[in-house]
């Protein structure tokens, strides 16, 4: 204050070109410390008075990359992804070689729904920096969005050979393979990732569930039982396994397996659904009409719980039970749209009433 009053007083020609120096450097000093508090605001997640801060920034300075940056970053946070866009966009116009304010407008983009526009972000991200795994990872997860698989292939094997251990590249390239019903290669993928990963869980299951679609069921049985050794506490294992061998037709094996996924998750709705639809084949009714009527407390809005229900009542001839369970599977199958299945419950339901009336 006391130079700007000296300057005021006497205004000679050095004053004069001193003036436009000092302005600057106030300007300077205003804007670092609006950076300052606007990166303090966001410590403390006010991330209003931190947009309001770096925007009154940008009033200042309207070339300054890392104020545009910031202002796309405050928005992100606030998930206003529209709003995060702009100031990623300027301060892309600003700093065109950052890698990092491509990848933050290409995740901004991905956001928005605007899948190819965010491919096309992540790409220059990659160009600027290509040995960076996380360009390569937003890249992938877009180009599945927008459904362009091969490209998305080509962006997880760039991940595998950058981090070989990324078990997430690995496993989105397999069930790329596997939707496309490229099982062969879904195969190949998966037995290295397992070679090299032997304790995740989630790339046996679903080299498992490659050799099953492929048809050898034998060695995706084989992989299930290797799963069982990796944790032998997740339920998922049992669960798929009782699948397969229900489809087998081997129900006993079947039954064991299930049994097994609901000591593991007592409430596990397949499960309990799997072993009540086992007893029904084996007409252990009682136990059936026990695991229905537990799916029911569960699952009170799943109609096959009362549908099965009424089958295992009427086989042990009580009739209004089953009747009871039956009418009200009928509604939730016609709440649901499902004309088939109601079609055949009411076909049910009078046979049970013309027996009950004869």
């Amino acid at each position: 204050m006391i130079a700007i009053s000296f300057l005021i007083v006497l205004p000679s020609a050095t004053s004069v070109s001193a003036e436009p120096i000092l302005i600057v450097q106030t300007n300077k000093l205003e804007l670092n410390n609006l950076l300052l508090v606007g990166k303090q605001y966001v410590e403390a997640q006010n991330y209003d008075q931190a947009l309001e801060t770096y925007q009154k920034a940008a009033d200042l300075d309207q070339e300054n990359a890392q104020i545009y940056a910031g202002i796309g970053y405050v928005q992100t946070l606030r998930e206003d992804y529209a709003g995060a866009i702009a100031g990623y966009l300027r301060a892309v116009e600003l700093s065109p070689n950052d890698p990092k304010l491509h990848h933050a407008l290409g995740f901004c983009l991905g956001n928005v729904g605007k899948n190819l526009a965010a491919a096309a972000a992540y790409e220059k991200a990659i160009s600027l920096e290509p040995d960076n795994v996380q360009n390569y990872l937003g890249l992938g997860v877009v180009l599945v969005r927008a459904k362009e698989y091969n490209r998305a292939i080509a962006a997880y094997q760039n991940i595998i050979a950058l981090a070989p251990g990324n078990q997430e590249a690995y496993q989105i390239t397999s069930q790329i393979f596997l939707e496309q019903q490229r099982y062969p290669e879904a195969i190949a993928l998966l037995k290295i990732a397992v070679e090299q990963q032997p304790d995740e869980l989630n790339l046996k299951l679903q080299l498992a569930k490659a050799y099953l679609n492929q048809g050898d069921i034998a060695s995706g049985l084989e992989i299930l039982e290797l799963a069982k050794k990796t944790a032998p506490q997740n339920h998922l294992t049992y669960l798929q396994t009782g699948k397969i061998l229900y489809e087998r037709g081997e129900l006993d094996r079947a039954l064991a397996e299930y049994k097994w996924a609901q000591r593991l998750e007592p409430n596990t709705l397949s499960a309990i659904e799997s072993i009540g639809v086992i007893y029904l084949a084996q007409e252990n009714y009682s136990r059936a009409i026990i695991n229905f009527r537990r799916l029911i407390e569960l699952a009170p809005d799943r109609p096959v719980g009362y549908h099965n229900l009424g089958l295992a009542l009427s086989a042990r001839n009580r009739d209004k039970e089953a009747l009871v369970a039956l009418n009200q599977a009928l509604e939730l199958y016609q709440s649901d749209g499902n004309k088939t299945q109601a079609e055949q419950v009411s076909v049910l339901i009078e046979e049970i009433d013309g027996e009950s009336e004869e």
